[in-house]
């Protein structure tokens, strides 16, 4: 009797546990196969953000650090996922993990700007090593491009580190991005000089090999001044070759207007003095 009432006690008791291992069970197994998935969809999102990176000629750097960082978030939000779906609570879990991001991004906020800025100027390029810009009121040739800030080196061969926070926020003057530029060249002659002659030394001086043909090279009156009338010459060139064109225009303009009888004056003020009559 007493074994047939354990059996029957035993029978009782399994009865009332397989729906629980059932209903557990399943959870589980959807949860490990629902995780074994996700791992696997986020390693093979992550590589292929990586190519896209490397595609875009991103810095190496910034590959490895954007693609781990990616991958990481995401495989803890599928683990918390992963937890809920098995019956434990999470709410407190996400809420500290929150807690903790809120305290260090507001610790570390200027140096997160920093590195938004460095992201965004790495991966869409508003000029790279090399190249002249003119960028918070500085100018200089880009040395490097790093995760936190950019390095220029001035004409004068100054080092200037300028925060990339601040460089990706403001405007940006990239002088090397277009293969050509457009060289202004004012110079002011007298008001009875000949203007068809200044006209022709100027286009003589723009027969340069450097001057580009395509658009051709034009002269005009760009100001009539109190003392001067100013003649400007406009032609194009090669970007590598604009400050040499610049420097050449500087120096030969001078003696070949002069040569030609055109003189530069210089500034005039005219003063009238009126005289009152002597008993007044």
């Amino acid at each position: 009797m007493d074994l047939n009432a354990e059996m029957d006690h035993l029978i009782k008791t399994s009865q009332s546990w397989i729906p629980m291992i059932m209903e557990y069970g399943s959870r589980v197994l959807l949860a490990v196969i629902t995780l074994a998935i996700g791992w696997w969809l986020i390693n093979k999102l992550t590589h292929k953000m990586g190519r896209l990176l490397a595609m875009r000629n991103a810095d190496l750097a910034l590959q490895s650090f954007v693609t781990s960082i990616v991958n990481i978030v995401l495989k803890i939000m599928l683990v918390i996922s992963v937890t809920s779906m098995i019956g434990v609570e999470t709410t407190s879990f996400v809420a500290a993990i929150a807690a903790a991001g809120f305290a260090i991004g507001m610790a570390l906020q200027g140096s997160l700007t920093n590195f938004a800025g460095g992201v965004l100027i790495l991966l869409f390029r508003p000029f790279r090593i090399g190249d002249w810009i003119e960028a918070q009121g500085t100018s200089g040739t880009v040395d490097s491009i790093q995760i936190f800030h950019t390095v220029l080196r001035t004409g004068d061969n100054k080092t200037v580190i300028l925060p990339n926070g601040i460089l990706s926020n403001g405007i940006i003057t990239n002088t090397n991005r277009q293969p050509t530029r457009k060289v202004v060249f004012d110079v002011g002659i007298d008001y009875e000089a000949d203007l068809q002659k200044a006209r022709e030394v100027l286009l003589e001086l723009a027969k340069d090999p450097r001057v580009l043909t395509d658009p051709a090279a034009v002269v005009v009156v760009s100001n009539l001044g109190d003392s001067s009338i100013t003649v400007s010459l406009r032609c194009w060139t090669k970007t590598s070759d604009y400050w040499d064109m610049v420097f050449m225009l500087n120096e030969l303009s001078r003696d070949r207007l002069k040569g030609a009888g055109i003189d530069i004056p210089f500034p005039q003020r005219v003063i009238r003095v009126v005289q009152e009559p002597a008993g007044k």
